[in-house]
């Protein structure tokens, strides 16, 4: 296919100019892969190549799949997207809302007025936020020495939030309240949750929070692009034994495994045999949940983990239930009312429901939007959409 070998040179040629360390891209209907590949090293310091099945940390790509849990338990009953989650989580019955500081820089805090429910935690309407893109919570931080979220300490999630529940968007941390309301609500740990009710079922079998012994053998080293450009490898691994699974970013996995899950949504809930999500349940999630609200940039507040965010500036975003909503078609050719989210080692995923298509970039290095691996994310999607149209001609 003309269209392959496009995006085999394309990508390919990003990592031969040493410009992404390596990367491993995928994209499929609801029914069959149509464009696999893996380029460049795992390692900069190594020989090995990238492949396929080379195991990555997804970090906020977890956040989909912790979202569809938490709705399978609302199909059940088991939790409802309105009620205050404070019921089974205690520690948010009571939201403290920063309001500044004093003089002394002593953090003055007043009691949220309006409850925190499910709906506000999968929407990023809670209040809470990541300090990275939140310079009063870096404050906050360092002010009472807390740990960061990817310590997977509980500490670290004892903070306040930084508006009331439902007047703003604004990306944070509410994804790990998620994975303790699962646990809460169900008695088993996030990860046996996860792992019995999606990822197994779904044959997602090289996805987890643990990396495994044969895992091990295929990760890829997370690299750092220096202010100059310059791609060296970083030690980096998140807790292997932590006091919470980071549901809001604490999977490992390979882009084939990540693939299943998007392939799940575009079949409204179906995949690998299995019903993991009723169809409606789907179709709710893909909608958007914050009215009147908009996704706004992201503007970075700890240079080394992240570049400011503004995904497609000119078109109005949407969240749906752990999902970013483009309102209008991207240059790339992304229908309007697609899915879509990324990890912050520059891991980039879509779904594009109306043309039946979905697709995974997966690299693995910091800053966050990178703006070479959002060109190699562009460029892929754009001949995915080319080669789409291109079928569709034809046909």
């Amino acid at each position: 296919m003309q269209e392959q070998a496009r995006i085999d040179q394309l990508l390919r040629q990003q990592a031969e100019a040493g410009e992404i360390p390596g990367m491993v891209a995928i994209a499929a209907t609801g029914s069959e892969i149509v464009y696999q590949g893996a380029f460049g090293r795992r390692d900069l310091s190594k020989p090995e190549p990238m492949t396929p099945d080379s195991v990555f940390w997804i970090a906020s790509m977890t956040k989909a799949v912790t979202a569809a849990g938490a709705m399978q338990l609302v199909e059940q009953g088991k939790m409802a997207l309105d009620e205050p989650v404070g019921r089974l989580l205690p520690e948010l019955a009571a939201p403290q809302l920063l309001e500044g500081f004093d003089a002394d820089g002593t953090p003055k805090l007043r009691p949220a007025t309006v409850p925190i429910t499910l709906r506000h935690l999968l929407t990023h309407t809670s209040g809470l936020c990541y300090d990275m893109w939140n310079a009063d919570m870096v404050t906050y931080r360092d002010r009472l020495g807390l740990p960061r979220v990817t310590s997977c300490l509980n500490a670290a999630l004892q903070v306040p939030i930084m508006a009331e529940p439902g007047s703003r968007w604004e990306y944070g941390i509410g994804l790990d309240f998620v994975g303790k309301a699962i646990e809460a609500a169900t008695g088993l740990r996030l990860d046996a949750y996860l792992r019995d009710h999606i990822l197994a079922p779904l044959g997602m079998t090289d996805t987890a929070f643990k990396i495994g012994a044969t895992q091990r053998q295929r990760l890829v080293a997370m690299h750092f692009r220096g202010p100059d450009g310059s791609l060296a490898p970083i030690p980096f691994e998140l807790p292997q034994e932590p006091e919470f699974h980071m549901g809001g970013g604490g999977l490992y996995g390979t882009a084939p495994d990540y693939i299943k899950f998007a392939q799940m949504i575009l079949n409204k809930g179906r995949g690998n045999g299995q019903q993991i999500l009723q169809p409606e349940t789907v179709a709710l999630m893909g909608q958007n949940h914050i009215g009147e609200l908009c996704v706004g940039k992201m503007s970075s507040a700890i240079a080394f983990a992240t570049n400011d965010v503004d995904l497609y500036p000119d078109i109005d975003k949407k969240w749906g239930l752990s999902f970013l909503i483009n309102a209008a078609v991207t240059p790339e050719g992304r229908s309007a009312g697609s899915l879509a989210w990324a990890g912050l080692a520059n891991t980039y995923y879509w779904i594009d429901p109306s043309r039946d298509i979905c697709g995974v970039i997966l690299m693995q290095l910091l800053p966050f939007a990178d703006a070479k691996c959002l060109a190699a994310f562009s460029g892929f999607e754009r001949a995915v959409y080319a080669s789409l149209n291109a079928a569709q001609r034809a046909a």
